[in-house]
């Protein structure tokens, strides 16, 4: 029992663990807001337009069924304002790492290899004493 309860903690203290549960929360938190913005910013907007305020209303009844559109559009717009979001962090994280990582590239590319150069050295003067 110790055993699986250490393990869990190996596992629970591992950095992808913890970044993972900090990405939920986050993304939660995120969702909140999204739908604040779309609910209370973007649908008047929309409506304006469509001389309606709510979208979510918006639904069509055949027979006993009804369809809530509105509410699906509702659900496609906050989807793609998430997924732009999402795009935009990714795109700004890539570009800080892939800036690192030049620098780093080009750190390497001006340091002088002197394995090569102490070999090279040496080689000439095995060549030396060779020839003698």
């Amino acid at each position: 029992m110790n055993f699986m309860i250490e393990e869990f903690k190996t596992f629970i203290a591992r950095g992808n663990v913890i970044d993972l549960a900090v990405g939920v929360i986050i993304g939660s938190a995120f969702t909140a807001i999204v739908k604040s913005l779309t609910n209370n910013l973007i649908n008047p907007l929309i409506g304006i337009f469509l001389g309606r305020i709510d979208l979510s209303n918006l639904k069509i009844t055949i027979g006993e069924a009804t369809f809530k559109y509105g509410a699906f559009l509702n659900s496609v717009i906050n989807f793609f304002i998430v997924a732009i979001v999402v795009f935009l962090m990714v795109k700004a994280i890539n570009k800080v790492t892939g800036a690192k990582a030049e620098e780093e590239a080009e750190e390497e590319e001006e340091t002088p290899d002197l394995s090569a150069q102490y070999l090279a050295e040496i080689r000439d003067l095995l060549k030396d004493q060779a020839q003698k």
